[in-house]
């Protein structure tokens, strides 16, 4: 007899947690993880961060490392891909010839880093991939890769100012490397921080000797021997030794939408993040869906706590679940000491509220016109995590504030939430 089993494409956060919940829930079928990398379901959030800095060699921080996956009864395909996906035999070829059927089908296949247009780089022989001019950050093999070029010393240029670009940019001036950052926007985290909060993060990235280069694009790559050049297109030619570029990420569709699955930035999925074939589900960086909270509004999120709620929550869907996800949205940052958090998306309020903590750090408070509390970001010390806990809680429960209010350090959030 054909199993049917539950099957999870993409062996990353997403996956590993649906994987893992799939157990917890009551499952007692068969379940197969299928993930490209050799190393078992590992946190990405260190890649950018410890992986980069600490001085010992590092080694994944495993979500699920072999003894959990042969505990929990999980069948790992690893260093495997599967190439289609037929919807009506409920049947998934793999590229090295097999065949695996499913009852239900999750699809965690992440997104992969956006990459510089190929007509920036100097014509040249041999192939960029082969011989890179620029490195990108997604895997663990690429940090281990990177940590050996950020060395006291070497000159790195950083493209892109966002999180990852940033986050990157902060490891390699703490490792003591030259480093220069180009973001082609006004101000770095274009997407989704407040301005006040860019300024703040970048005047911490100046004062760690980074040159910051705004509002500026890039006409070309190139290289001289073992130097790399990036020029502008203001004329300047910076010279490094290794070029990073952190420019964002593409949702990895190319699977669903080769079998006729919806796409919408990202796969498209419904309120229970089951996709245009009741079968098959999507979660994490591949997948838009509708929430509640911005009116139905279908967002797509790059975030490792959405990674692993939507991991949890497809799986009690793929077991039959009706719930709608309505998680609140949360990012986080650690840059030098700075803690950078945000709750709920700020982009979609339309007055905006700051409250001084001192030597603490800075809150900002976001709401739409009738005054219901839509997002809150914060930078500063650690424990600014416990406002943005307490303000997620008051943006799920959609409470409705004075914003001059919450601009008084006195006015307590714990006490608004207990209202």
């Amino acid at each position: 007899m054909t199993d049917y089993g539950m099957v999870i494409i993409g062996a990353g956060e997403t996956g590993a947690r649906a994987a893992s919940e799939l157990r917890s829930l009551g499952w007692t079928g068969n379940i197969t993880l299928i993930g490209e990398e050799a190393h078992a379901p590992y946190e990405r959030p260190p890649l950018s961060k410890q992986a980069l800095q600490e001085a010992a060699e590092p080694s994944p921080a495993f979500i699920l490392d072999h003894k959990k996956l042969e505990e929990l009864r999980i069948l790992w395909k690893k260093e495997n891909k599967a190439t289609s996906i037929d919807k009506g035999k409920h049947m998934i070829k793999l590229e090295n010839g097999e065949s695996i059927f499913y009852e239900r089908l999750l699809l965690a296949t992440g997104a992969k880093p956006r990459t510089l247009p190929t007509e920036l780089f100097e014509p040249r022989p041999g192939s960029i991939i082969d011989t890179p001019l620029v490195h990108y950050l997604r895997s663990f093999s690429d940090a281990l890769s990177l940590r050996k070029r950020l060395q006291p010393g070497k000159r790195i240029i950083v493209i892109g100012g966002g999180f990852i670009g940033l986050e990157v940019a902060a490891s390699a001036s703490a490792c003591g490397c030259e480093v220069t950052v180009i973001e082609a926007g006004p101000r770095l985290l274009m997407r989704g921080v407040p301005e006040a909060i860019a300024s703040i993060v970048e005047a911490r990235h100046r004062s760690a000797g980074a040159r910051i280069q705004l509002g500026v694009g890039i006409s070309q790559v190139s290289s001289i021997g073992d130097e790399k050049i990036v020029t502008l297109a203001n004329g300047e030619a910076l010279v490094c030794d290794t070029i990073i570029a952190g420019i964002g990420a593409i949702p990895e569709t190319t699977l669903a939408a080769e079998s006729g699955l919806v796409i919408e930035n990202g796969i498209r999925a419904d309120n229970r993040l089951a996709t245009s074939d009741p079968d098959i589900f999507a979660a994490g960086d591949c997948c838009s869906f509708p929430h509640p909270l911005y009116d139905g509004a279908r967002i797509r999120l790059e975030a490792w706590r959405a990674a692993q709620d939507q991991g949890t929550f497809a799986a009690a869907s793929m077991l039959g679940a009706k719930e709608s996800y309505d998680a609140v949205p949360w990012f986080w940052s650690d840059q030098f000491e700075l803690a950078l958090q945000v709750t709920g998306l700020p982009s979609a309020g339309t007055v905006t509220v700051q409250r001084s903590l001192g030597s603490a750090g800075e809150l900002f408070f976001h709401f739409t016109d009738e005054h219901r509390l839509i997002a809150a970001s914060g930078i500063g010390s650690p424990g600014i995590a416990k406002e943005i806990r307490l303000a997620e809680k008051l943006i799920a429960a959609r409470s409705i504030l004075e914003p001059a209010q919450l601009a008084r350090p006195d006015v307590k959030l714990k006490a608004l939430l207990n209202a």
